[in-house]
């Protein structure tokens, strides 16, 4: 999956793909690169964000996802969003998954637009809000991996009691979302017992705050190598897919790990 954020203020790439020509010719590198899905990001959830109003985020995301569409009828497309007008006005123009970081609990209406669309759906853990999540360094866990889990297995029990088809649910445990250091590098650690729920699990750890902390690197775009590290120890432990802004790196990583470990 490609990261495509089409913010200001994202913390990685903000503002580099604001303007719909960059978007679409990032999007067309990620797919020429091996991408197999586009996340389209029209609001910036990093720790201390505020929330973008439904008719900026249609802004931003629509006129990108109509061009890549137009470029592209088989690649899937993401849009990563919690409000439900966001998400139907993307699915109408060709998306085909919602990634939600509330696992649809901000907006509820959302459950039903998922429903009646058959689309597929991220469902992914955050304690707190992205404005808060990280407050006072993080919240603290008794049980990381097995806090995420409950929280992941009654999400799932809501969707499908709204009509989402289970083998439409994917997985995100939120790495970096309202956790600490040592929780995210826990839940890699153990991803095996999230896996083990049945649902195809998303790993999204790309550039984020806690291999900086770990590797004393301030900038996350020299993150680069060790998101390689994280992306396979995830793909090894069962991970299906793996959120990346580095898409080519990260397939030929994933690529060499599948050919050691079918030779």
């Amino acid at each position: 999956m490609g990261v495509l954020n089409v913010t200001p203020d994202s913390f990685s790439d903000g503002g580099d793909h604001l303007a719909t020509d960059a978007a679409i010719v990032q999007a067309l590198a990620m797919i020429a690169d091996g991408a197999n899905i586009i996340d389209v990001g029209p609001e910036s959830t990093r720790p201390g964000s505020q929330p973008v109003p439904a008719v900026g985020q249609i802004e931003r995301a629509i006129p990108i996802i109509d061009a890549i569409r137009a470029k592209d009828d088989r690649i899937t497309i993401s849009i990563d969003t919690r409000l439900a007008s966001v998400a139907k006005a993307a699915l109408d123009a060709g998306a085909d998954i919602v990634n939600d970081i509330s696992a649809l609990r901000d907006d509820p209406s959302i459950l039903d637009c998922v429903a009646t669309s058959g689309a597929a759906v991220v469902l992914m853990h955050m304690r707190g809000r992205p404005e808060d999540m990280q407050a006072g360094g993080g919240p603290r866990y008794d049980d990381v991996v097995g806090e995420i889990a409950s929280f992941l297995d009654r999400r799932r029990d809501v969707a499908v009691d709204s009509g989402i088809d289970p083998s439409r649910i994917i997985f995100d445990p939120g790495i970096g979302f309202g956790k600490r250091v040592e929780d995210n590098l826990i839940i890699l650690r153990h991803l095996d017992r999230l896996v083990a729920l049945g649902a195809p699990v998303l790993i999204g750890a790309s550039r984020k705050s806690f291999i900086g902390h770990v590797l004393d690197i301030e900038d996350p775009k020299q993150r680069g190598a060790a998101s390689l590290a994280c992306a396979v120890m995830a793909v090894m432990a069962g991970a299906s897919i793996i959120r990346t802004h580095d898409v080519r790196a990260t397939v030929e990583a994933v690529r060499m790990h599948w050919a050691i470990t079918h030779a």
